[in-house]
């Protein structure tokens, strides 16, 4: 009788209240919709080992894998790198540098003032596991705007890639 009564003071057809979707149900779906849509979005991981990886040719999803930050370089290449290169001096550097040139952003991304090539030889310099004293003089090179090279470094330190001897382009 109540819902009889409802129906006729709300004015919707009879039939068509068994094909309607309740608000709970309705909620529960789009949550559903959104999960799925998260689990499809594609993401960029990391392999352990390396560290700091390019995504030039992979996706363009702007979210990182956990554990992980994306910075991009001046040359507009992308860094996916472990959130433990943050406590790293060379990296406070070089984000004290970017804030300086570039501002703090608030919905773009965050950039570097350096290429590539500088990104590179920076991780590599951590995943080598560099004493403190020649990651405090990398960051004081960066910050003085003195691109360290080969000639610069201790000979127990390998170069990463031949190619990267002029390190930064500021």
């Amino acid at each position: 009788q109540q819902q009889t009564s409802f129906l006729l003071q709300s004015r919707i057809p009879y039939h068509l209240t068994d094909n309607m979707i309740s608000a709970k149900k309705l909620l529960k779906m789009a949550r559903k919709w959104q999960k799925l849509a998260s689990i499809k979005r594609k993401r960029i991981t990391l392999p352990k080992a390396t560290g700091g990886e390019i995504a030039g040719s992979c996706n363009t999803s702007a979210v990182a894998d956990k554990g992980h930050f994306v910075v991009y370089t001046a040359d507009k290449r992308r860094f996916v790198l472990p959130l433990e290169y943050l406590n790293k001096e060379i990296f406070k550097e070089l984000f004290r540098m970017a804030e300086e040139e570039f501002g703090l952003p608030i919905n773009g991304p965050i950039t570097l003032p350096c290429d590539a090539a500088c990104v590179e030889y920076v991780v590599a310099m951590i995943q080598q596991n560099i004493a403190k004293n020649l990651e405090k003089a990398l960051a004081i090179a960066i910050a003085t705007e003195c691109c360290p090279s080969s000639s610069y470094l201790p000979p127990h330190v390998p170069i990463p890639n031949p190619q990267i001897l002029q390190i930064c382009s500021f």
